[in-house]
């Protein structure tokens, strides 16, 4: 048994490919699968199943696409109530390829519809644990009150997760391999190791939270405190899953491209992916800088949290040679269907953002209106201006009527990130010019 594990950084993502004796199995495969079909081919392998945890709510699958390409069965929880071709797999089913037995149990908690897939070969034990055990964490509970199949309230998926740690992985050896959906920087848990994207389940018995010994009043309050805000985009993931998406390639195919435009329709919704630089010096009115200038940036997570899954937007690239890669990224979240067009803009002189007088700002802040759009997490560690409007970036869109327009207003987040995308978005929604982003600036204040 042989097992590779693909990352997706942007989202904290892994899925697996296991190979035994020239047949290859896939658990929760991210959108593109052209990854998976070139290491099938390095290693002479067939895919012959794929494996689905849940229907996540961070990313989209390409479960679908890979069964009508390749042919492979698709395997997920009855519960889940899966509108593609797939085999129910849930407790006491059992899969066979080549050396190697797959067997489901059903580890409700995160959603109620999720499996542990426990793959053995010879004396090998691997857990594929999806969203259930992640390393040092369990999966939030809180996800699945709106959207999928089945739905249940956070209490008493947080009570299932309780039981699911304490009874569902006792006859299970220590020297089994956890292999978690996700790692830390992913939205789906809140204190998941930075330092290993893999464990042992005895090494998690020993310093997993959840494994301690507690009462579930204690798990349950515990599992529940502080989690991670939910991006708009989770409750339409989960219902893409469900029914399985679009082949890629098909999807990105119905886009148009353009190149050197210079105006825009009224209202429109434009999405510039731009460095905040190059943003400041020229940008369509109206734009939101939601930068995508590294492969690590949370492009996906801010696209998914600032615009909702039924709005149509289009994507402003630096490079049309750039187009494609943004796609993909877009993609990633099932977004590729809200996007009417990518296009560059031209070097006329459109829209530039008000300079920035940092020293008159450090001098007189009074003078200002300071908006924290920093998450509610963050803020509650402390604000850094005392009298700052905190609004999280997530909610800034529905909620800039708030902030009053009397005096200037500067934006902040807690790195520099997420301020030019609220910048923009107050330019936008108060129709105002004198907005300005504090970037990284605000480690002068700290």
């Amino acid at each position: 048994m042989k097992i590779k594990q693909f990352e997706y950084k942007p989202l904290s993502h892994f899925s697996y490919a296991i190979i035994s004796d020239g047949k290859m199995a896939l658990v929760d495969p991210e959108r593109n699968p052209i990854q998976y079909y070139k290491y099938a081919e390095e290693n002479d392998a067939k895919i012959v199943a794929v494996f689905e945890t849940h229907p996540h709510a961070d990313f989209v699958s390409s479960h679908l696409q890979i069964h009508n390409e390749t042919g492979a069965k698709l395997y997920c929880s009855k519960k889940t109530g899966a509108d593609y071709p797939h085999v129910s797999f849930d407790d006491g089913d059992e899969v066979t390829m080549g050396n190697t037995i797959f067997k489901a149990i059903n580890t409700p908690g995160h959603s109620p519809d999720s499996v542990t897939i426990v793959a053995t070969e010879e004396n090998k034990t691997a857990l594929f644990t999806g969203d259930t055990l992640f390393v040092g964490d369990v999966g939030r509970p809180d996800l699945r009150e709106k959207a999928g199949h089945m739905k249940a309230k956070r209490e008493d998926l947080a009570k299932m997760m309780y039981n699911t740690i304490q009874n569902k992985f006792t006859h299970l050896p220590d020297t089994a391999y956890v292999y978690p959906a996700h790692g830390a920087g992913s939205l789906c848990g809140k204190g998941m190791s930075e330092d290993a994207s893999s464990s042992t389940l005895g090494n998690e018995r020993i310093g997993n939270w959840a494994f301690k010994k507690q009462t579930e009043e204690q798990f349950v309050n515990h599992l529940l405190d502080s989690q991670p805000f939910i991006p708009h985009y989770f409750g339409y993931n989960v219902d893409v899953n469900k029914n399985g998406a679009k082949n890629l390639r098909t999807a990105l195919g119905e886009i148009d491209f353009k190149i050197d435009v210079n105006t825009s329709k009224n209202n429109a919704l434009i999405i510039d992916i731009r460095d905040e630089s190059d943003f400041k010096k020229n940008h369509l009115p109206g734009s939101i800088n939601i930068m995508a200038i590294s492969e690590t940036a949370k492009f996906e997570t801010w696209l998914g949290s600032i615009v909702r899954p039924n709005e149509k937007f289009h994507l402003v690239v630096d490079s049309i040679e750039n187009a494609e890669a943004i796609l993909h990224r877009t993609a990633k979240i099932g977004y590729e269907a809200n996007v009417e067009s990518v296009f560059t803009i031209d070097d006329t002189d459109l829209e530039k953002s008000m300079g920035f007088n940092l020293e008159d700002f450090k001098n007189n802040t009074k003078n200002y209106t300071i908006v924290d759009i920093r998450n509610e997490s963050e803020v509650s560690e402390g604000k850094i201006f005392e009298k700052a409007i905190a609004i999280p970036l997530h909610q800034l869109r529905e909620n800039a009527k708030e902030i009053p327009t009397n005096k200037p207003i500067v934006v902040h987040c807690a790195g520099g990130y997420r301020s030019t995308a609220g910048a923009s978005i107050l330019e936008r929604e108060l129709n105002v010019k004198n907005v300005f982003d504090l970037s990284d600036a605000i480690e002068d204040f700290k």
